[in-house]
């Protein structure tokens, strides 16, 4: 009976959406406490102390609900239809993370979760509860643990099937359900995402920096980002897809089917010198529904400045100019920033490369 309610239960969840389902134990990352401890202990968490704050509950999913008996792990593919890289060499134009170019996947996942967390009440009773990365919860291990793929050297989830554009989601449940086996690590002897990140934010396999990381840097950290970072980050705007543009198993990732997820118009590439210009209520305006809404138009803004900053446009000045007494002083500093690498750069026509500063 239990064996023919998880068929029908990945029957169901394909049906609704999911690409993968998988199931797991509540204790089956006994490795996470030692390694989360570890990144922590050595700060490579940076400003997110929400993650030693609730350590205990991240890294041992029974202590977030010790009820739970089963992890049904989903994963939903969000492939996009260009090649990010490609977008690095539009310098006056900024490159936001492919996840965030459509709907907020936070609430079309816990839609879904919920949908099929219904139906296995209905079908099987039991109680649930289900996360999409508001929680503590390591989805990334417990994906690994129940087999959807393998933790890749750039920390990410790497499946045979999906490649690794996928957003993960899970149901805690009270039902005892079969769990599946954990997936090996295939990874071999690349080292393409090592090796393109701007930020040498990887300092070993298997392991970020988070502090190093784009992704953090435009997403959760506050303040200025320390200027010798600045310059790598190029036109990056808001996250960060390098490593998982490069992953070769990418040949294997599967286009996303929910229609949420297609840019929006103006989001792949949108205009440097548009962004910055954007005040609170624009920016709430400009990204309603997406998850960029989410850093805030200050720190948005800041991040196009350094944009501004790298692109070599002469024409941006004005641009940069503009901002240098706006009423936030990171965004005011990031401005002045801007200012003195545009006013560095030689008469060569916008798109000219910043010349290195020292």
């Amino acid at each position: 009976m239990t064996a023919d309610l998880k068929s029908e239960l990945i029957r169901q969840a394909r049906e609704m959406g999911f690409d993968a389902c998988a199931i797991t134990r509540p204790d089956a990352i006994a490795q996470a406490p030692e390694r989360l401890r570890a990144f922590v202990d050595q700060g490579r968490h940076g400003q997110m102390g929400w993650m030693a704050e609730r350590m205990h509950w991240r890294a041992n999913p029974a202590a977030l609900w010790p009820q739970a008996r089963s992890i049904i792990m989903l994963a939903e593919s969000y492939t996009p239809d260009y090649n990010p890289l490609d977008l690095l060499a539009q310098r006056e134009n900024g490159v936001i993370s492919a996840y965030a170019l459509g709907r907020d996947y936070h609430d079309v996942v816990k839609k879904r979760l919920k949908r099929l967390g219904r139906w296995l009440i209905d079908h099987a009773g039991g109680e649930i509860k289900v996360f999409v990365d508001t929680a503590p919860v390591m989805e990334k291990p417990l994906a690994a643990a129940a087999g959807l793929g393998w933790q890749g050297k750039h920390t990410n989830l790497l499946s045979r099937d999906l490649g690794n554009w996928m957003f993960l989601g899970s149901i805690f449940t009270t039902l005892d359900l079969p769990p599946d086996a954990p997936a090996q690590e295939n990874c071999g002897s690349c080292t393409a995402c090592l090796d393109i990140c701007p930020t040498d934010a990887f300092p070993a396999p298997f392991q970020l920096d988070a502090r190093r990381c784009i992704s953090y840097l435009t997403i959760e950290h506050h303040g200025p980002v320390p200027l010798e970072l600045r310059a790598k980050m190029g036109n990056r705007i808001y996250g960060c897809d390098d490593c998982l543009a490069v992953c070769p198993w990418n040949k294997f990732a599967r286009d996303a089917s929910e229609v949420k997820y297609a840019a929006r118009d103006g989001m792949v590439a949108p205009d440097l010198a548009e962004l910055a210009t954007l005040d609170d209520a624009g920016f709430r305006a400009r990204f309603s529904g997406s998850p960029v809404k989410r850093i805030g138009r200050n720190r948005f803004v800041r991040n196009v400045l350094y944009a501004i900053g790298n692109s070599g446009a002469t024409r941006l000045l004005p641009v940069a100019r503009g901002l240098t007494d706006d009423p936030d002083p990171t965004v005011a500093e990031a401005a002045s920033w801007a200012v003195q690498r545009l006013d560095a750069t030689p008469e060569a026509g916008p798109g000219a490369p910043a010349r290195p500063r020292s």
